[in-house]
């Protein structure tokens, strides 16, 4: 029984042929490619199984994409609101503190009216 039998390892048989196919030097690149490959694959093991790391992932999409979708709604509701209702409340608050008195009079009169209102369905 050989080593690899006993270690319950299957055996690999190497033909004269193969080896001669190859030099040393095209051996060792194979052998340092599988080292590489078997690392990333060691890695991309570990990424999976590291939990906390999903998590902080996951967590940053999801502030990612609400982050998104907010820009978007306040895009869309400044397309949506028109600039002459910026411009006529400018207007409105201009011209009240321009003319005072007329304002003031018209809002004594409407408190007069609500108190009076109130006063009444008692």
């Amino acid at each position: 029984m050989d080593q690899a039998a006993r270690e319950g390892r299957p055996a690999v048989s190497v033909t004269p042929e193969q080896s001669e196919d190859k030099t040393p030097e095209e051996i060792r690149a194979d052998i340092e490619q599988t080292r590489e490959d078997l690392g990333d694959t060691v890695e991309a093991l570990a990424a999976k199984t590291d939990v906390k790391a999903q998590a902080k992932d996951r967590i940053a999409r999801v502030k990612e994409t609400a982050q998104q979708k907010k820009d978007g709604f306040a895009a869309r509701a400044r397309d949506a609101t028109p600039d002459s209702a910026g411009a006529g409340a400018e207007r409105i608050v201009s011209t009240v503190k321009s003319r005072p008195v007329p304002f003031s009079a018209l809002g004594a009169f409407a408190a007069g009216v609500l108190v009076g209102r109130l006063l009444s369905r008692r």
